[in-house]
């Protein structure tokens, strides 16, 4: 069985989902499309027997990037497992915009899940699902890539089975005015190494003293997770509110 796994995920936990659902599918042949740091520039065909297409959720849709870098991302009638990784708060619309989508792209959803993931502005004195996904999310990735599979290789026809019911609602969640902001560097604990602006997905970084420019910043504070000297910061007031209204844990969500 070949295995095409598609993902965009700046702090990782949206190709740790992608990954533990693909061992759970029980083959070595697996071709990994990481659409993180790069924009496709050409289509790119899905020639397998099942992709995964795992992304992160913001503010209750699909990441804008992720869906802009999607378009370039065609089935062949291929089976799909689409995946959304939400930081403990909800998913809301996202796992049925992502399917919509991929159905209307050569795609045919065989299974679906909603995992969750430390949020971008999870912090140490205020933990949003932090660490997640943690053993026990891996652990229920891999049974539900199994689950897939099985499903798949039950079917007589390996493109014709029971679509899974994804909830969600139409019209799409509506969007909330853009509030352009940016994580900032602390010039004293800078040690100049370069890989906030190496691990951002927008190339919104620059300068020795790592500068981001607002109206590129997606906020998806991998720069910060990943600074080494903890020089970047990104304050905001939803980190408090989530932390107090979203910390109870929650727990993934499959759909066959």
């Amino acid at each position: 069985m070949q295995l095409h796994l598609v993902y965009f995920s700046p702090t990782h936990t949206s190709r740790t989902i992608g990954r533990s659902i693909a061992l759970g599918c029980n083959t070595d042949n697996i071709t990994e499309t990481d659409l993180t740091y790069r924009h496709p520039g050409q289509p790119i065909v899905i020639q397998a027997d099942i992709a995964i297409v795992a992304v992160p959720v913001y503010g209750g849709r699909v990441a804008e990037t992720a869906m802009e870098r999607l378009q370039w991302i065609k089935g062949q009638q291929t089976p799909v497992i689409p995946v959304v990784v939400y930081g403990n708060r909800d998913y809301e619309d996202a796992l049925l915009e992502l399917t919509d989508h991929l159905k209307n792209t050569g795609f045919c959803p065989l299974a679906a899940a909603a995992f969750i993931g430390e949020h971008s502005y999870s912090r140490t004195d205020m933990p949003i699902a932090g660490g997640r996904p943690d053993a026990a999310d891996q652990t229920a990735a891999i049974t539900f890539g199994c689950k897939a599979v099985e499903k798949w290789n039950a079917a007589k026809q390996k493109t014709v089975f029971p679509e899974p019911h994804i909830p969600g609602n139409y019209p799409y969640k509506i969007k909330g005015p853009k509030t352009p902001a940016a994580p900032v560097t602390s010039s004293e604990k800078c040690i100049q190494c370069g890989i906030c602006s190496e691990v951002c997905p927008t190339e919104a970084i620059s300068g020795t003293i790592p500068v981001s420019d607002p109206a590129l910043c997606i906020k998806c504070c991998a720069c910060v997770k990943e600074c080494p000297a903890e020089a970047r910061i990104f304050n905001t007031p939803y980190t408090a509110m989530l932390f107090e209204k979203c910390s109870a844990r929650k727990e993934p969500e499959t759909w066959f």
